[in-house]
């Protein structure tokens, strides 16, 4: 049953890239596919996490970055530490993008979950529509966990690219630098993640990611909260994402949205990215994390021990 799942999903992702690509404007005047400026780095912030308007937005408009917000509705009844629908349409009408990042904020590395999680595209999308936002073409993959099926549901709902996290290249919570992306062996709907920021991360962390986007090469950061109270294990503090915004500002980082990568791939030709036929991870439990993750972790649990958990 795996084997026929695992199949049925390849030819969804085939039949689905061939149609949902086929429609991509090339618009005059944008560089050919693969070739990307040095110091392009891709800017994500996940979760709705109301410090994204109160502190974030504000910030990166200011600096004049793109950013990629993206929106889950999963502790949206928490209005003190999440924003409201209503507050991401003002993100939108900022001019960032809004991307999916699922209703539950479930794993969807299964056959079944990557399947129902069409309906969770489509819930989300819903919301946004209420509100005046357009349907998302980005997604981020929620615990960072990833497989066939779900892929075959992101294809079969228009979307066209997607950010992973460090997995499986690296452990979940690691302060490594891990891949950057690269549009001539990354698929776009399994966008690896560069720098996924956490509470330790030192400055130097930062600036080694940063330090990866050249030779074609484009840095991919991944933040939660700035801060984020509820979820303290994954925030960053509103004084170290200032300064690192700054640091972007201050020697000439093109800082962009995810869609914005999307220009550089040749989508009549995507890469041939093994990762696609990947279930992350190939079981029910996660992977285990890196030890200062893990650390953190058990320590924000034992403090509030009703906190919703979340990866």
């Amino acid at each position: 049953m795996e084997k026929l799942a695992r199949h049925i999903a390849a030819v969804l992702i085939a039949f689905c890239a061939t149609v949902a690509y086929a429609a991509v404007p090339r618009p005059g005047g944008t560089p050919p596919p693969g070739r990307v400026p040095d110091k392009t780095v891709v800017l994500t912030l996940d979760d709705a996490v109301k410090s994204h308007i109160t502190v974030a937005a504000p910030l990166l408009k200011k600096l004049g970055f793109g950013a990629t917000f993206f929106i889950t509705h999963a502790w949206m009844d928490d209005t003190a530490n999440f924003m409201s629908w209503d507050e991401v349409a003002q993100l939108h009408r900022m001019g960032f993008e809004i991307g999916n990042h699922s209703w539950t904020h479930g794993g969807f590395n299964s056959a079944e979950s990557g399947v129902a999680l069409g309906t969770e595209l489509e819930m989300v999308e819903k919301e946004l529509a209420r509100v005046g936002v357009p349907k998302p073409i980005s997604f981020a993959w929620c615990r960072n966990q990833f497989g066939p099926e779900a892929v075959a549901q992101l294809q079969a709902h228009g979307y066209l690219l997607a950010r992973r996290g460090m997995q499986p290249e690296l452990p979940y919570g690691s302060d490594t630098v891990g891949l950057p992306l690269d549009v001539t062996t990354h698929h776009p709907l399994l966008i690896p993640t560069t720098g996924d920021a956490y509470p330790y991360w030192t400055f130097e962390n930062f600036k080694a990611v940063a330090a990866t986007a050249r030779g074609g090469k484009i840095a991919v950061l991944q933040f939660h909260g700035v801060p984020d109270r509820a979820h303290p294990w994954v925030q960053t503090p509103p004084e170290n994402f200032r300064k690192y915004m700054l640091y972007l500002k201050h020697n000439g980082y093109h800082v962009v949205a995810l869609r914005d990568t999307l220009k550089y791939y040749d989508v009549a030709r995507l890469p041939e990215d093994p990762m696609i036929r990947v279930r992350y991870p190939n079981g029910a439990d996660p992977d285990t994390p890196a030890p200062k993750m893990r650390a953190l972790f058990e320590a924000a649990m034992s403090a509030t021990p009703s906190s919703n958990q979340k990866k």
